[in-house]
């Protein structure tokens, strides 16, 4: 009889225990700093590295777990939206995930609104606002909706301002301080009508704000990602491709099937000369493309395709491969609407060469003639298309000669 009264003690225990556990109010009580608390990270770490790693529907379901547990927070919807924004990441001309993405950002900033209102603590609600504002903005100048663009980069820079300094009490929010310097430095220098918009915020610094983005991509829990993923473009930009290499190789070995990063990886390998692991990354491209994987689309397959046509054009000396590689770029191309691209041009302009060498004279012209008329005057394909197709014609001319006689 003790032990059945102990054991339906225990079991009561247990039930309110549980009842404590899962009531979301408990918790929005018991956390008033989500970004900083060990326990929170530990819960969505796995859903995190999920995402990155275009996992979405098992990512989806953590998300919506700590979105249970922290109702009135803004750190889940946040989250849910972020996921929704990398779905959009391998080809940003694709709006299917448009929506979802501003309906995450909008919750989340409704939400950090309310709790920057009634917390002590501004810095934390104040960086979800400037996050979410700042993806909408990312978004909406995709879309070319530059008076929402503008309004969301507004709102954006007004919380970021707020938690400007403020490194010391978690490191996510040095991730802003990096971004800014960075930009307001980069922007006026590629954009110079940019200029007097930009009068009216402080200089940035592109070297003080790499060392902080380097610094976030080490130390952050959030950011850390999405930190890493802007260094490796601004690697490039840079002239860094070393460290844009490494940085690709690193982050395709943590999330492998990231397409982004996984393209990123090909062509710094490619650009890099280390050929055998360019060939093994766009191998591995393509074949996630054939099966239909979460991510990889057209505009990884443009790029791992055209490598593999080049080495197998230059070093392997197989012809057929390469062409077959080459249309593939071609077709990559003409799916993702980027025949005004390096990509297609280069392709395009490897064929004429092929033909060339095939004796394909008229079929070569055809070649050297598209990639003129698509390629930009000033770009190195268009002068070279134009060079190759007065010698083509050269050769058109000869061949004739020597038959007539």
């Amino acid at each position: 009889m003790k032990r059945l009264v102990l054991t339906v003690w225990l079991t009561g225990l247990a039930v309110l225990a549980q009842a404590q556990l899962y009531d979301p109010s408990a918790f929005d009580k018991v956390y008033d700093g989500l970004l900083k608390h060990p326990g929170v990270q530990i819960e969505s770490a796995e859903a995190i590295n999920q995402m990155y790693n275009y996992k979405f529907y098992e990512a989806d379901k953590e998300f919506r777990w700590l979105r249970l547990r922290y109702p009135k927070h803004p750190m889940p919807y946040f989250m849910m939206g972020l996921a929704e924004w990398w779905k959009i990441v391998p080809n940003t001309d694709v709006t299917d995930y448009d929506n979802q993405c501003l309906m995450y950002m909008d919750s989340t900033i409704t939400l950090a609104e309310e709790l920057y209102d009634k917390s002590e603590n501004k810095v934390e609600p104040a960086f979800f606002l400037a996050a979410a504002y700042a993806f909408k903005g990312r978004l909406y100048s995709e879309r070319k909706k530059w008076a929402k663009a503008t309004l969301a980069g507004k709102n954006a820079l007004k919380y970021f301002d707020k938690c400007k300094g403020n490194a010391e009490i978690s490191p996510e929010l040095l991730f802003g301080d990096g971004m800014y310097n960075y930009y307001a430095q980069w922007i006026p220098e590629n954009y110079p009508l940019l200029k007097p918009i930009l009068a009216f915020f402080p200089k940035g610094n592109k070297k003080s704000g790499i060392q902080q983005l380097e610094k976030t991509a080490n130390t952050a829990f959030y950011t850390r990602v999405e930190a890493r993923y802007f260094l490796l473009q601004i690697y490039s930009m840079e002239s860094q491709y070393d460290k844009a290499y490494e940085m690709a190789k690193y982050m395709t070995e943590q999330y492998p099937d990231n397409p982004f990063f996984e393209r990123y990886y090909a062509r710094s390998a490619f650009a890099q000369g280390r050929l055998n692991e360019a060939e093994r990354v766009s191998k591995d491209i393509l074949v996630k493309i054939e099966r239909s994987q979460s991510g990889y689309e057209g505009v990884s397959g443009r790029t791992a395709a055209y490598i593999l046509g080049y080495i197998n054009q230059l070093f392997y000396k197989n012809l057929p491969e390469a062409k077959a590689n080459y249309l593939k770029a071609i077709e990559f191309a003409k799916q993702t609407n980027s025949t005004d691209a390096g990509y297609y041009w280069s392709s395009v302009l490897a064929l004429g060469k092929i033909a060339t060498e095939e004796k394909q004279y008229d079929q070569a012209q055809g070649y050297f003639k598209e990639v003129m008329d698509k390629a930009e005057r000033k770009s190195s394909q268009f002068k070279e298309a134009k060079k190759l197709l007065d010698a083509s014609k050269k050769s058109r001319r000869e061949e004739r000669r020597k038959r007539r006689e």
